[in-house]
């Protein structure tokens, strides 16, 4: 050992008997206290404030943990680690032990957000891709587990660190959840505080399992390609406008620009008169009751007559009513024998069941009728 080593371990001996941690900093999570060989003194005192937790670990094993307090480091106060070490009557100065002091504090307003699109299916447009970000507030609930499972040998352990392994666990959980809500794309953005709920409480197991508690986490937004806002928005439209007065609209709006475009004196009163008239039209549209006004004869709009109704029949079969059927079926019916001459039919508009011979229109079933005879000479 070189006379350099002999000073520093003889100082470490003499002065550092005050085991403690002064965060200069805003976003340092664990701090390991440096010494000399990691040696600390017996009855050295150990200084833990408000919002910290000092962690004892022996050759990588998790020993004792303290919360905010003053503690003189004895066998009585470091029972793990006096089982650890073996010692029966007490432990000779110094002691080996790496001491790791845990900020215990709430970290607020961290941010997360996906790097990548990611692909959703959407059952009116297929497959989708969305972003989404927010923040997030975390704090140590479990400082030995944390210092054991995630920091290890680090000494100085950041904000950075533990997010950076925080966010890939928050996209890869909010992907599934949002996945699996299953809602209409365009509602994302409408329900981001009841997605937030539920994410947090899925991902709260998994912040749990490396000692870290998930206070708070919000989605601020959640984006699509604008190509999607666009169709988006053309089908709520059309969801909600009646489209024969859309046509209508359009339509009449073609014909006034056609109007406007003839030019001069007389391009320029048929477009006037034009927009009239098509304004007296939209204002029937929208009040039916409103009479007509315009030049000459009052502007009707054009609608056609009603489609004929079919003439359905009722038959009597085997003494059960069937149908109704059309009289082409009917015919079919008659061909095939499952109705005959003497069969009972009724329509709509017929008093009594009928026999199907007695009924005028369907007469034809039967064949040719016999000429009469002919005149006498």
């Amino acid at each position: 050992m070189g006379l350099f080593d002999e000073i520093k371990k003889k100082l470490s001996h003499e002065f550092i008997d005050i085991v403690e941690w002064l965060d200069n900093t805003n976003d340092t999570i664990v701090h390991r206290f440096e010494r000399y060989q990691n040696e600390i003194k017996n009855n050295a005192k150990l200084i833990v404030r408000e919002g910290q937790t000092a962690v004892f670990i022996n050759e990588g094993q998790l020993a004792d943990v303290f919360t905010p307090g003053t503690y003189d480091l004895t066998t009585q106060n470091l029972p793990i680690l006096a089982t650890l070490k073996g010692w029966k009557y007490g432990f000779d100065s110094p002691f080996k032990a790496e001491v790791y002091f845990v900020n215990t504090t709430l970290f607020t307003d961290e941010k997360w957000g996906t790097k990548n699109p990611f692909m959703l299916s959407d059952e009116r447009f297929g497959l989708v891709e969305i972003r989404a970000f927010g923040t997030y507030s975390f704090r140590i609930n479990d400082p030995g587990k944390f210092v054991v499972d995630v920091v290890g040998t680090d000494g100085n352990f950041t904000n950075y660190e533990v997010n950076e392994h925080l966010k890939s666990l928050i996209v890869t959980r909010f992907t599934d959840t949002v996945g699996e809500a299953n809602l209409p794309v365009e509602l994302y953005a409408a329900n981001t505080t009841e997605l937030s709920e539920t994410c947090q409480e899925v991902m709260q197991p998994e912040f749990g399992r490396v000692g870290i508690e998930l206070e708070k986490f919000y989605i601020e937004n959640v984006s699509m390609p604008e190509e999607l806002k666009k169709e988006i928005f053309e089908y709520s439209r059309l969801d909600k406008l009646d489209m024969t007065k859309l046509a209508q609209f359009k339509a009449a709006k073609a014909m006034e620009a056609a109007a406007k475009n003839e030019g001069g004196t007389a391009g320029a009163g048929m477009g006037m008169g034009m927009g009239f008239v098509l304004a007296q039209q939209m204002g029937g549209m929208m009040n039916p009751q409103a009479p007509q006004q315009g030049f000459g004869a009052p502007q009707q709009a054009a609608v056609p007559p009603a489609m004929p109704t079919q003439v359905m029949y009722h038959y009597a079969s085997n003494g059960q009513q069937m149908g109704p059927v059309s009289i082409e079926k009917l015919k079919e019916l008659f061909a095939s024998r499952t109705v005959n001459k003497d069969s009972l039919v009724w329509k709509q508009g017929m008093q009594n069941w009928t026999a199907l011979k007695d009924v005028e229109e369907l007469k034809s079933f039967l064949g040719g009728s016999t000429p009469p005879p002919l005149p006498t000479a």
